[in-house]
């Protein structure tokens, strides 16, 4: 199945910076309905997600290849929802995810890319960041008092290109990560306030979500402004050819999930893959446990009759 849209439609083009026409407020966090109703919905994904579990077979059998996607978006935006939703089909063996909290001591010891660099996925995989290194030029550069935290050298956070030196070191890394296999899809869920709004009150008013309300859920409302600055900023500095950002409306979930889905299947298709070609050697003993299981059948087939 196909959607009535492109992975293009949604893409942050790289080097948007230089040419200051993108701004985050002008993208739309809500389109139309890209299905008919819930039962054309589920179709839709279902399809996605057979066919997502097929090419992850492929791409674990060709070996060549990882696949590193990246959520990123305000609270509430849907970053669970749509990794659960999206990848439901997908054999666990081949796709590894990462949530990633506040940083522990041992940490913010290292330098930023440290933690996340453990947890990239090999070739043949598919790993999913539930936030990532990104979040080092976001909340961090959004809220002074997280970098003051951070056990950095003075000379270093005193420089004027402080963030224009992290926004090329990420970058620089992406480009080092696609030369060596690993391919890098970055999906920004862009919510709006009102929506986020109604989802905080949703789970006030309904039981079996208050487990999900903290204190920070206003807080992060409060510093709603201030963190759109910090991913606008970030989206045009590091969405580039290798990695590209994708502004995915988020407003209505379904929406997203048949979006997200439709990007990642569209970049496995794209790759070289397939299914390893045996050589002789192989071959040979293909055919020598052919013959053996084939006689044992045989075998238990006349002892049955």
């Amino acid at each position: 199945m196909k959607l009535d849209c492109k992975p293009d439609d949604f893409r942050v083009i790289p080097g948007a910076w230089k040419r200051k026409h993108f701004k985050l407020d002008r993208v739309d966090t809500r389109i139309g309905k890209l299905y008919k109703n819930k039962k054309d919905y589920r179709a839709l994904l279902d399809s996605f997600t057979e066919e997502l579990s097929d090419l992850q077979r492929v791409l674990y059998a060709h070996g060549r290849y990882a696949l590193l996607i990246i959520f990123q978006g305000m609270d509430t935006a849907g970053k669970d929802g749509a990794i659960r939703h999206v990848m439901s089909g997908v054999n666990p063996q081949g796709c590894q995810v990462h949530s990633f909290k506040q940083p522990s001591a041992e940490e913010l010891a290292h330098d930023y890319l440290w933690r996340t660099n453990k947890r990239l996925p090999m070739r043949g995989k598919i790993g999913i960041f539930n936030r990532s290194y990104y979040e080092e030029v976001l909340i961090v550069k959004a809220l002074p008092e997280v970098l003051a935290a951070q056990p950095l050298p003075e000379e270093s956070v005193g420089h004027e290109g402080f963030w224009r030196d992290r926004y090329e070191d990420i970058v620089n890394f992406e480009r080092y990560l696609h030369r060596n296999g690993t391919r890098i899809l970055k999906f920004f869920l862009h919510l709006s306030k009102d929506e986020q709004r109604e989802r905080l009150l949703s789970r006030a008013r309904e039981a079996e979500k208050h487990w999900k309300i903290s204190a920070a859920d206003l807080k992060s409302r409060e510093q709603w402004d201030i963190l759109a600055m910090a991913y606008e900023d970030c989206l045009i500095h590091t969405s580039h050819e290798h990695a590209p950002w994708h502004a995915v409306p988020a407003d209505d979930k379904r929406n997203a999930r048949l979006i997200i889905s439709h990007i990642i299947i569209e970049a496995l298709r794209a790759l070289p893959l397939a299914y390893p070609e045996p050589d002789a050697k192989q071959m040979a003993e293909v055919k020598r446990v052919r013959e053996i299981l084939e006689a044992e059948e045989k075998a238990a087939q006349k002892a049955g009759k």
